[in-house]
């Protein structure tokens, strides 16, 4: 299995999903078109989190995932209030992760049959990773959970030295000596500022 139980896992995904609906609900009025990723702003940072959150029911209920399910549009997603769009789907995913044996089942993603465990692990990553990401664009606090950084520090060991085409770039150069965040940002192609 991976190296934390699938309760563990539980706690971590709703912690992650916790500490971004605290990056998102710091968002201003004015910031959602500020730029938080080369290709996009804050909005399209929170409406991919929310799309990727509206797909943990249907894929634990078994549907094959299936491009264009979702609405790609920002406005679509996120609707008028942002924040009450992302709680939804954060809280739907929760649900269904949560469901008797959620986590000991397969689902079946673009590269085939995932385990569950393996699926919501990098779900907690990304929300992780992101939580940052949004916090930096918008001048909020970009200090994480030490715990979702030590998570997330385990998976990433597990990624190719060269990152994942398509999905980030190779990691950055950082000092054995540098701290968790710091070594986790730049194993994901980001410099700590």
């Amino acid at each position: 299995m991976s190296d934390f139980s699938p309760v563990e896992l539980l706690e971590l995904f709703q912690r992650a999903q916790n500490q971004f609906t605290d990056r998102v609900d710091a968002v201003e009025p004015d910031r959602w078109e500020d730029r938080a990723l080369p290709e996009w702003t804050v909005a399209d940072l929170v409406a991919h989190l929310v799309s990727e959150q509206l797909w943990v029911p249907p894929l634990m209920a078994g549907e094959p995932y299936a491009e264009g399910r979702f609405p790609d549009e920002t406005g679509d997603l996120l609707g008028n209030d942002p924040l009450l769009g992302w709680e939804s789907a954060a809280d739907g995913a929760l649900s269904a992760f949560a469901e008797d044996e959620g986590l000991v089942r397969t689902v079946h993603l673009t590269r085939g049959p995932t385990p569950s465990y393996e699926y919501i692990f990098e779900m907690t990553v990304d929300l992780t990773v992101h939580a940052w990401d949004l916090a930096h664009a918008t001048g909020g606090d970009t200090e994480l959970d030490g715990e979702l950084v030590t998570a997330a520090l385990v998976y990433a060991e597990r990624l190719p030295e060269d990152g994942v085409p398509g999905l980030f770039g190779p990691p950055l150069d950082v000092s054995a000596a540098a701290d968790p965040q710091t070594r986790l940002l730049a194993r994901f192609g980001r410099k700590a500022t």
